[in-house]
């Protein structure tokens, strides 16, 4: 689906970490589009080169972990050196997989919370002396999880609640420095390997998550950019401390999808 809303970010330095794939490289290329030079992060050296390679002139790329603290520093300081203080801070790494919390082992559940949860206070809290202050935004990518209780998403229910409230701690706690902190919280976006993995494949699975969503459309990656390109604007500069839903009103509706593609996937592992 075609937007014609624009913003000009020209001179402004927006930071995506999780930014070489799917809904956040969707993100990065769009700001890039509106004139930012752009600096991805992500922790594969050949995702980080072929993101960065897309985002034109001002594009860059970083390599970090975002399990990793230190490293989330040196990346944010890399990033700083070649574009400036940050305007904009987008942090969107995920993992997910489907898998019954009794199945589920220790590691596998926390390998999820570090990188989501965990993960999203390291960029954060490294990131606060790079951001430009006052005037920055940060947002956060988080998922229907964190409202919705859904099977076989334990760990991602955890850890998405957690950044939700990550979220509004962080408004309070930063708003005196001018930093503005929201979240996103996108619904079924074609062509991402979240769909991949939570929702059932071909033209049946599509047309369940199509009637799943009242506006009768999977998302899109712009869906999304649109969305974070208006919170890292002048024009959302008194919003503060709130998760969109940007789902076509689908969110809580979403369980069947999952429950639907995590049957699927046992019934093909039998």
């Amino acid at each position: 689906m075609k937007h014609n809303v624009s913003f000009d970010f020209s001179g402004r330095h927006v930071v995506v970490f999780g930014g070489t794939t799917g809904i956040n490289l969707g993100i990065a290329q769009a700001y890039a589009r509106q004139g930012a030079k752009v600096t991805v992060a992500s922790r594969k050296a050949p995702n980080v080169e072929s993101a960065a390679a897309t985002l034109g002139p001002n594009g860059f790329g970083v390599i970090a972990d975002v399990r990793d603290d230190e490293a989330v520093g040196a990346a944010l300081a890399q990033a700083v050196a070649r574009h400036g203080p940050i305007d904009v801070l987008v942090s969107g790494a995920a993992g997910n997989f489907l898998a019954a919390a009794a199945d589920m082992s220790s590691n596998a559940f926390k390998v999820v919370v570090d990188i989501d949860l965990q993960g999203s206070f390291h960029v954060a809290r490294r990131a606060l002396e790079h951001l430009r202050k006052p005037g920055a935004s940060l947002i956060f990518i988080t998922a229907p999880q964190s409202v919705v209780p859904m099977a076989y998403q334990a760990h991602v229910c955890a850890a998405k609640a957690g950044v939700d409230q990550l979220t509004r701690v962080l408004a309070i706690e930063w708003g005196a420095l001018g930093v503005r902190v929201n979240g996103i919280s996108p619904g079924p976006i074609a062509g991402t390997e979240g769909m991949k993995r939570l929702a059932p494949q071909g033209p049946e699975g599509d047309a369940l998550v199509r009637d799943m969503v009242p506006l009768g459309r999977m998302g899109t990656p712009e869906d999304i950019a649109q969305l974070a390109m208006f919170l890292g604007s002048d024009a959302a500069a008194y919003v503060s401390g709130t998760v969109i839903a940007c789902d076509g009103g689908a969110q809580g509706q979403l369980t069947p999808m999952v429950t639907a593609a995590a049957r699927l996937a046992q019934t093909a592992g039998a």
